[in-house]
């Protein structure tokens, strides 16, 4: 038996984030598409989910056509079971991820971002699964003062905190 590991770039456009993360069941489309739908009524969304036995469909859903599109396409290069992609817009990670967290066939949440995302996926005789996901870049220092206050500034702007 070996193991081959790849790195899988994810498109993601200006002006949308990525949920990446992992789920057990069919029902996970609709739970997602209704848990997303809730969470805001200008929230625009696209959905993939690869089913890991069975057909093995890539099933999908969402309000945006273009983001439906740019999921499935995502999870056809990262092509592992039981794996979920969400594209967003006209909202945030934050606004959503403890809500799609408590679906219950969720297992796990392997990114939130708008950064640069590289998946590692490993693949053995049985299939492809994610090991990681490299996430932005590394870190070049650490904040100082200025910094710090620029940060407080920055939540204070977008009203997430007072």
């Amino acid at each position: 038996m070996s193991v081959k590991i790849d790195v899988v770039g994810i498109d993601i456009p200006e002006g949308t984030n990525v949920i990446l993360g992992q789920s057990h069941f069919i029902k996970t489309v609709e739970d997602l598409y209704e848990t997303l739908a809730s969470s805001s009524p200008s929230l625009k969304f696209g959905l993939a989910f690869s089913e890991a036995s069975g057909k093995r469909l890539i099933r999908w859903d969402g309000n945006d056509q273009e983001l439906v599109k740019l999921a499935i396409e995502n999870l056809k290069k990262i092509s592992a079971g039981h794996t979920f992609i969400v594209y967003l817009k006209n909202g945030y990670p934050i606004n959503v991820l403890n809500r799609i967290k408590s679906v219950e066939e969720v297992v796990r949440i392997f990114a939130a971002t708008a950064n640069p995302l590289q998946v590692l996926v490993a693949e053995t005789d049985q299939g492809r699964g994610i090991i990681g996901v490299v996430d932005g870049y590394t870190p070049l220092g650490v904040e100082g003062e200025a910094d710090i206050k620029e940060r407080k500034e920055i939540l204070r702007k977008f009203g997430y905190k007072r």
